[in-house]
């Protein structure tokens, strides 16, 4: 099994690499066990992608330095957690196109654990700031995960409120460890490091893309039961966590807003569309366990 994982964690570490390259070699060959004897012919007819895909692949599975690798992230307590393993979440294995491989550090018990995503708008204000204050307590009382993306704004803001209630958070990023974004947020990433929990589905030198956060709103609402959006323009990031949630059947929650603001646009139109108005911690709680 250890071979297995090791095989499936240096190929998800390939330039060019798919979940659905992935599952390809795995339909292939469910032990990967040729994954190194593939001539560039035989790897291009598995996963019938482009040549120039096929031929990054092709090199670094063959020049990346796996097990160096594996033992410098033993150094900085990264652990490498594939969709086979134990430690991988129920809900998030549920979703559509879940992540292969994760990399975590902190207290992994949070991976299992009842949660719920909190979301929002980079340009968050203090009515935000006030909604969180009215929201998290309760949830942290009922030991409920508070999981943000640890971008400005509200995820910031849930994160914190979190930590200052004396509960447990988890971040989700959207680039490797090494990468950390938005920097401003390292000094939070690295306290959460030590009681709560960071995960990424990029390798931990992978730098953030504008298309990670797209993706990795995807596995903040698959992690959870529900997902609550507080302040939201029309065309906000977090609308994406909240249609995510939608499709995978979760619940999705929505603070509303003055209808003057530009921030209060989309929560309302969430509303709107069947989201469960709250304006406080039990209006969710009353959902899962009343």
């Amino acid at each position: 099994m250890e071979e297995f994982r090791k095989r499936l964690i240096h190929l998800h570490h390939c330039r060019g690499i798919t979940s659905k390259a992935i599952l390809a070699l795995l339909k292939n060959d469910s032990s990967l066990q040729s994954l190194y004897q593939y001539s560039f012919t035989t790897l291009k007819s598995i996963i019938a992608g482009k040549g120039n895909q096929i031929e990054k692949i092709y090199q670094d599975l063959h020049h990346i330095p796996i097990d160096s690798l594996l033992l410098s992230y033993q150094r900085y307590q990264i652990k490498c957690i594939t969709i086979f393993d134990q430690e991988y979440p129920n809900l998030l294995k549920q979703i559509y196109q879940p992540p292969i491989v994760l990399y975590a550090i902190g207290n992994l018990r949070l991976l299992h654990s009842p949660s719920i995503a909190i979301v929002g708008s980079r340009k968050a204000d203090i009515y935000a700031l006030q909604a969180i204050r009215r929201i998290i307590p309760p949830l942290v009382q009922k030991e409920f995960v508070i999981v943000s993306g640890v971008a400005k704004g509200v995820d910031t803001m849930a994160h914190k409120s979190t930590i200052e209630c004396q509960g447990k958070t988890m971040g989700v990023l959207g680039s490797g460890f090494f990468h950390i974004y938005p920097q401003e947020n390292i000094g939070l990433i690295e306290n959460m490091k030590k009681d709560h929990l960071i995960i990424s589905e990029y390798p931990p030198n992978t730098r953030p893309q504008r298309w990670h956060f797209p993706m990795r709103n995807r596995i903040i609402s698959g992690l959870t039961k529900g997902t609550v959006i507080i302040q939201a323009e029309q065309k906000s990031g977090s609308l994406i966590t909240a249609e995510y949630a939608l499709q995978e059947g979760r619940e999705v929650f929505a603070v509303p807003g003055n209808i003057y603001e530009s921030l209060s646009q989309g929560t309302n139109k969430l509303i709107q569309q069947g989201a469960k108005l709250v304006q406080n911690g039990e209006d969710i709680l009353e959902e899962f366990i009343y």
